[in-house]
């Protein structure tokens, strides 16, 4: 595993020398999250990064949060939080709730069933650390993605249609590939305020912190990835389309309100004109 060079110290923003942040956001992974911890944690020591691993429970009814702490055990006092949800609020109130608990210079959130190698971070690790971007995305629709395992066939309709959708509905950056792979990482300062202002609970919670980060100037890049596709997904195809649909249409009205105060707020109406 390649090592990140050390002009990655930890700035005076972030806390206690903790360089990069790790959020799993998790409901019902109990026969996942062991692996996801320990896959986390190694990558962190091997590359030589002082970090943190916060595992945000979504209101469990499994063994999920206490696997969590099992695993913990394993790895250096401290290392792990283990956020617990008494109720599931959805994964974007979790991987939320797990940004604002965070204290390092780069905050990064990952998909339990690690469908993407951590390693795989240190790509957008170095935009980060080059001063190329404060968002750095894993997409697996680039040149020199590694499709391991593909989604089912019916998946990957739900996804075609689902991305024609939201280029309709949405004004997302044109050049981004992937806006819902679960493995992006940010500027922790960044990531912070992009999630205090989140209002998403649902899936489409990575759609509105992309389109915050446009209204607001950040800059934002991808990567590619290995991926493979966790055949034990949180995502029904007979639910989930109806619940997305309406998440969608919510988050639509909300940035295009946003968008209308931007225009007012940089094009004030002059005075005197009619």
């Amino acid at each position: 595993m390649a090592i990140l060079d050390k002009p990655f110290a930890t700035s005076g923003a972030a806390g206690e020398g903790i360089e990069l942040s790790i959020i799993i956001p998790a409901r019902n992974e109990q026969a996942k999250i062991a692996r996801d911890v320990a896959a986390a944690g190694d990558f962190l020591q091997q590359a030589g990064l002082a970090g943190e691993i916060l595992v945000a429970d979504d209101g469990s009814d499994d063994g999920t949060a206490n696997v969590a702490w099992n695993a913990a055990s394993r790895l250096p006092a401290g290392m792990v939080q283990v956020l617990r949800g008494e109720i599931s609020r959805g994964k974007g109130h979790a991987v939320r709730r797990g940004i604002s608990a965070t204290r390092g210079r780069w905050v990064m959130f990952a998909d339990s069933g690690t469908c993407v190698p951590f390693d795989n971070a240190l790509a957008g690790l170095k935009l980060l650390q080059t001063g190329e971007c404060e968002l750095a995305l894993g997409s697996r629709k680039l040149p020199g993605s590694d499709i391991v395992i593909p989604q089912i066939f019916s998946r990957r309709i739900f996804a075609g249609l689902f991305r024609w959708l939201i280029h309709r509905l949405l004004d997302l950056p044109r050049e981004l590939t992937d806006t819902q792979c679960g493995f992006k990482l940010f500027n922790g300062d960044c990531a912070r305020e992009l999630f205090s202002r989140c209002q998403s609970d649902g899936f489409l919670f990575d759609l509105e912190i992309i389109l915050l980060a446009t209204h607001a100037g950040y800059r934002i890049k991808e990567f590619p990835v290995t991926w493979r596709c966790d055949r034990d997904s949180r995502i029904s195809l007979t639910r989930t389309p109806l619940s997305v649909l309406r998440e969608l249409w919510q988050l639509s009205r909300r940035m295009r309100s946003i968008s209308f105060l931007q225009r007012q707020i940089s094009h004030p109406k002059r005075q005197g004109s009619k």
